[in-house]
């Protein structure tokens, strides 16, 4: 059976009456070239949960019938675009009738499924008319559809609606995504009406526009009550970690170091808000998260380490030296990956990952507060990032270029822990917070560099002691563990020369 494959879309959707006339693009400088192709039929099945969970959470998941790419299609947000640019994964009509998806959708958003059950919800038939518009040169640039839709539901018509969509041939073609705009903006013009909503979620009602399981909160104000601060941390990171826990699994760029810095912010916020919150309650969270960031953390470690390493012994003078040590380097490194992956993979599949997934949406909608959470968030919260910094100050200033790597690394930990807790508050506090906030994370950057110089020093010493590394590799990678030392020594001098404004700053947010 063919596996799962993935296709991105940027595509402009725009409502029209019935007797909606489409306007002569080529004439109006759309396209110099715009080819009617023949309508054909198409039937979309679509699967969701009873409580419409894909839908709230803006995916849907399809069986279509009809047209060149039919099959079983699921359409996911892409983090950071807007709702014209999405991630459709494919698997062919043989992957599943209709109502049995097949497994390998179902595994890539089950941590948003949370064990619910899914079934077919809707059908929707659809007579398309496709025009491919194309430049003077004949390059395809942008496919619009003209589609009447029809809704069924029990096996009954219940309405008809007409929607045209200007999709992008090449998404990384600026001209092609030139083309959709420029295209749509005709259309909207002509008296047509832009939508982000889907045709499925149109068809199913005002349900679909519902917040999913974990809402994105407004953060309160400096006198509203420490409980809505909570809250809302806990739901903006649970989100993000549910969300990279969806990257992971389709295996996309940054999502290993995404979901683990999720579950790190989590932890901070439950240790930072402790005296704010059930005791079993978080320190349970706490040590579950912490074995989630720990079975990510072999691949994330895995990855920049090799990257570093790479990068580093092209800064090596004589080439010869490079090659040697990349020769020596990529294939351990590349066998650990594909060993944590998997590692990681079945973690995120067990049961435990499903409990603690449960464990996590629950406490973002209702955390677990004593009553102390019910002051104000300038009375409760305030202290307890000053907390956090105050043990940083404490462990930095006794700093010295001589310590032991360890002692930098402790420092290090504590700065990520204030870092985290400002960040949480920033957008309460105002302006001198989130400047606190920004400098912390300039010296975890700092900070973080110099444990990666640590941490590649002792892998090259690994690898060095080998069996099969000959003399000439074994020097290769001996200038480049000089090397890594170095940078471990310049990221010392780098944040000493950072400190003194780090201090004045975290002065002028009321740390003291």
């Amino acid at each position: 059976m063919t596996g799962p494959t993935s296709h991105r879309e940027v595509e402009l959707k725009l409502r029209v009456h019935a007797l909606f006339d489409l306007p002569d693009l080529v004439t109006l400088g759309a396209a110099s070239n715009a080819e009617v192709h023949e309508t054909f039929t198409m039937d979309a099945v679509y699967h969701d949960t009873a409580e419409l969970t894909l839908f709230r959470w803006g995916i849907t998941l399809r069986r279509r019938e009809g047209g060149g790419d039919e099959g079983w299609h699921l359409k996911l947000p892409v983090a950071g675009a807007d709702g014209s640019t999405r991630d459709e994964v494919r698997m062919p009509l043989s992957s599943g009738p209709v109502g049995s998806v097949p497994p390998e959708l179902l595994e890539l958003v089950s941590p948003l499924l949370r064990g619910r059950r899914v079934t077919a919800v809707l059908t929707l038939h659809t007579e398309r008319t496709p025009r491919i518009l194309s430049n003077s040169s004949g390059t395809p640039l942008a496919e619009l559809v003209d589609d009447t839709v029809s809704i069924f539901h029990n096996g009954r018509l219940s309405s008809v609606f007409r929607e045209i969509e200007v999709e992008a041939i090449n998404p990384d073609d600026p001209a092609s995504l030139a083309a959709v705009e420029h295209t749509a903006g005709l259309l909207v013009t002509a008296g047509a009406e832009p939508t982000t909503v889907s045709k499925a979620a149109s068809a199913l009602g005002p349900r679909t526009q519902l917040p999913p399981d974990v809402p994105l909160l407004p953060m309160p104000t400096p006198t509203d009550l420490a409980v809505d601060a909570i809250r809302a941390v806990m739901c903006l990171h649970v989100r993000h970690l549910l969300l990279a826990d969806i990257a992971v699994r389709r295996n996309l760029p940054d999502s290993v170091h995404q979901m683990r810095v999720a579950a790190r912010r989590l932890r901070s916020a439950l240790a930072t808000f402790a005296p704010l919150l059930d005791h079993d309650s978080a320190a349970t969270l706490k040590e579950e998260l912490k074995w989630l960031a720990s079975e990510l953390g072999a691949i994330r470690d895995t990855e920049v380490m090799q990257e570093r390493l790479d990068a580093h012994a092209g800064e090596l003078d004589d080439p010869a030296d490079t090659e040697r040590a990349r020769a020596a380097i990529d294939p351990i490194l590349t066998r650990r990956l594909i060993g944590a992956r998997s590692s990681a993979l079945a973690a995120l599949r067990s049961d435990r990952h499903a409990t603690l997934v449960d464990d996590l949406v629950s406490a973002a909608i209702d955390p677990p507060v004593v009553d102390a959470a019910f002051a104000p968030c300038d009375v409760a919260l305030l202290p307890l990032v000053a907390r956090t910094w105050r043990r940083l100050e404490k462990s930095a200033d006794e700093l010295t270029l001589e310590m032991e790597s360890v002692i930098w690394h402790e420092a290090r930990i504590k700065a990520k822990r204030a870092r985290y807790a400002a960040d949480a508050v920033a957008t309460i506090f105002g302006r001198d917070m989130q400047k606190f906030a920004s400098a912390l994370a300039q010296v975890t950057e700092v900070l973080g560099d110099h444990q990666d110089a640590f941490v590649a020093q002792t892998i090259l010493r690994e690898i060095s002691s080998h069996q099969e590394t000959d003399g000439v590799t074994g020097m290769a990678l001996g200038l480049l563990h000089e090397y890594e030392a170095e940078e471990e020594i310049l990221d010392r001098v780098r944040f000493s020369t950072l400190w003194p404004d780090v201090r004045r700053i975290a002065h002028k947010a009321g740390m003291d």
